[in-house]
């Protein structure tokens, strides 16, 4: 009897990497998920896909800011990358914000990838890594690098003044970068960054808030904004719709 679950796979970049992808990862027999709901991640996904009618598609997806349905594509498995901010000047090397919520399909060689490298998950990761690597410049813009790291390392809590004053940017030029690069404001982002951070206690069915929400009320609220539904409806996940609880796990 052929199994028709989803099968999610997942693997972290080699440390060098770290600053510019958050994973690699692989999902199978996406085709049967008819009802799924993509949730915002804070992350940009590169998606090298196979559909049921076995064609090669290359997808961009720019950011999500809200819930919405998984679009009605014949997608059988997919393989993906997915970047951390810093990725879209180093390694894109163009604006996502035009693309925000929505993403756009890619020529079906970019990167030299094809239809053959969606067989093995190990020797996907292993091209994407060299190919990603090939790519990097020299020189980092070390404050963005730092700005990154410390949003990351307090899942978006720490208030934009004391980001600007860590790492000498000022108020102003870190939202002008977020805006031009990414289509939304830092405390936009960081609200993404927090919602995350949620997932896997609610998915523990821990549902008052444990970060920095100001009350039960205001938790709630967030919830919704991202996910399109209460702490109490997500964690109940009625048919596994909200396919990202595949990936959370507490840190």
């Amino acid at each position: 009897m052929m199994d028709n679950r989803l099968d999610y796979r997942f693997s972290k970049p080699a440390p060098e990497l770290a600053d510019f992808v958050d994973r690699f990862s692989s999902l199978k027999n996406l085709s049967n998920k008819s009802d799924g709901v993509i949730i915002p991640n804070g992350r940009i996904d590169l998606l090298f896909s196979k559909t049921v009618d076995n064609q090669f598609q290359v997808t961009l997806m720019g950011l999500e800011t809200q819930p919405k349905p998984m679009p009605k594509m014949k997608i059988s498995t997919f393989f993906s990358i997915s970047f951390n901010p810093l990725a879209i000047e180093y390694i894109l090397k163009h604006s996502i914000a035009p693309i925000l919520n929505s993403g756009k399909i890619l020529p079906n060689d970019f990167w030299g990838f094809n239809m053959s490298d969606l067989d093995d998950f190990e020797k996907f990761c292993e091209k994407a890594t060299e190919k990603i690597k090939s790519i990097l410049p020299n020189n980092i813009d070390e404050r963005k690098k730092k700005l990154f790291q410390l949003i990351f390392s307090t899942n978006g809590e720490m208030s934009i003044r004391e980001l600007s004053e860590t790492v000498y940017w000022t108020e102003r030029q870190i939202n002008r970068h977020f805006n031009q690069q990414l289509g939304i404001s830092l405390k936009a982002y960081c609200s993404i960054l927090r919602f995350q951070a949620s997932l896997p206690y609610i998915k523990d069915g821990q549902l008052s808030p444990q970060l920095n929400f100001t009350d039960q009320s205001h938790f709630i609220k967030e919830i919704k904004k991202l996910a399109g539904v209460s702490p109490k409806e997500l964690f109940k996940n009625q048919n596994d719709r909200f396919l990202q609880f595949l990936v959370y796990d507490k840190k």
